[in-house]
């Protein structure tokens, strides 16, 4: 599985190229100098010693100083492209199998609650899992979306940017109003059970205790312990009042307010128990992050991998760009200013 890594700053592979580049503010230097003139061809209708021309019209002198603007633009790029740009980009390829992680979500709507550093609950939970699929590079991962119902709505994959965009587009209530933590965790064992992969993990990351579904949690935590599946409970969000505001994706109706929540921790924990895991509270983006780094550790997988080298390289569009700057210029001076050289 390939992973992209951040792309290298630009290599040129003519620099002696930029030299090409002396020759504008030399250009400029001698004509304030009076060594180069701008070559014209008067009609001369009587020689009164008067100025030259110049365009009295303000929209028009800006067109003048534009065009000539786009000229030096065009110009530039040429010399850019010459010097051949390339950007080197590294990818991993791994070689073997790294773990399986499995992400149960709750998207219940009291996840909309605002308490962890000016973020909901969703937001610090995907801020979470992104944390967590970036420092496990080669691990395959999937996305299972819990409330009333439970879903698998990303299968175990490695294509981050397919999980990230659904990851994303997970909305409060998209599943209903209770916390089925049962069905989340029984599917998620369910996709895992036949996975080969050296480790295998659960992530639950949920604010309440279970309220529907006919599958009780503590029967799917002890199948996921019996298939050598590790579970990790995050009790995420605080004590007291919490402001509260989301939009039923079904009916579109704006819900805001105050959650009281009646948090008991002592169920997940029982969760966590019943599969041999660990249970995490979460209630500040600190406690968010040493949890993750105790997953992590745990979770780690070493691999194998080779690097791959590409290159990409930008002469054509640079080619490209300069000729539309200088084509624009053209356009200004000869059909708009009327030039007619």
């Amino acid at each position: 599985m390939p992973v992209r890594s951040v792309p290298a700053m630009p290599e040129f592979m003519n620099p002696a190229a930029f030299l090409l580049l002396i020759p504008v503010p030399l250009f400029f230097v001698f004509r304030k100098l009076g060594i180069l003139k701008r070559i014209s061809f008067p009609l001369t209708l009587a020689d009164w010693n008067g100025e030259i021309f110049k365009w009295n019209d303000g929209v028009r002198r800006i067109a003048d100083v534009l065009s000539r603007v786009l000229v030096i633009t065009g110009y530039c790029a040429v010399v850019l492209a010459f010097a051949d740009p390339v950007i080197h980009h590294e990818e991993r390829v791994y070689t073997s199998r790294g773990a399986d992680i499995v992400f149960v979500l709750d998207t219940s709507p009291s996840m909309a609650a605002r308490d962890m550093a000016d973020m909901s609950r969703l937001d610090a939970a995907r801020q979470a899992i992104r944390t967590l699929i970036r420092q496990n590079s080669g691990a395959s991962v999937a996305l299972v979306s819990m409330a009333s119902e439970a879903a698998l709505v990303v299968p175990p994959t490695t294509d981050r940017t397919a999980f990230l965009d659904r990851l994303d587009r997970t909305m409060v209530g998209e599943l209903g109003i209770g916390t089925a933590i049962g069905t989340g965790l029984s599917t998620a064992v369910y996709h895992l059970v036949s996975s080969s992969a050296p480790k295998k993990c659960i992530v639950l990351i949920t604010d309440g205790e279970n309220n529907a579904g006919s599958i009780h949690p503590e029967t799917a935590a002890a199948l996921a312990g019996e298939h050598g599946i590790a579970l990790y409970v995050l009790g995420i969000g605080t004590r007291g009042n919490v402001p509260l505001e989301y939009v039923d994706p079904v009916s579109g109706k704006v819900y805001s307010g105050y959650l009281e929540p009646a948090f008991d921790p002592r169920p997940l924990e029982q969760i966590a128990e019943a599969a041999g895991g660990r249970y995490f509270t979460v209630e500040n983006i600190a406690s968010l992050a040493s949890a993750l780094s105790v997953i992590d550790k745990h979770e780690k997988v070493e691999q194998t991998y080779y690097l791959k080298m590409t290159d990409e390289y930008y002469y054509d569009r640079l080619i490209l760009a300069a000729a539309a700057v200088l084509v624009l210029a053209w356009i200004i001076r000869r059909l708009y200013l009327g030039e007619v050289i």
